[in-house]
């Protein structure tokens, strides 16, 4: 795992914590409608954040697979000696 997709794990699961917490604090009806938009806001952009995340993954595996499903096997060339 490179240190730019640990980055975007570590986003995503922070972003749906987060997003967990707003839902949360939402439900609980004890905001104040100016806060309560604020949340509602911030939840929309974490759940945008979210939703790409998961589609670059998703174009990732795709990628991935396509490299892997119909791949010629190569002859392997160790050491002769």
């Amino acid at each position: 795992m490179t240190a730019k997709t640990a980055a975007r794990k570590i986003d995503l699961e922070k972003a749906l914590a987060d997003l967990e917490a707003l839902v949360e604090r939402l439900e609980s009806g004890d905001l104040k409608l100016d806060q309560a938009l604020k949340d509602f806001e911030r939840g929309v952009k974490l759940t945008r954040q979210c939703q790409t995340a998961l589609k670059d993954a998703e174009q990732k595996v795709e990628i991935l697979l396509q490299k892997t499903v119909d791949a010629e096997p190569a002859p392997f060339e160790g050491d002769s000696g």
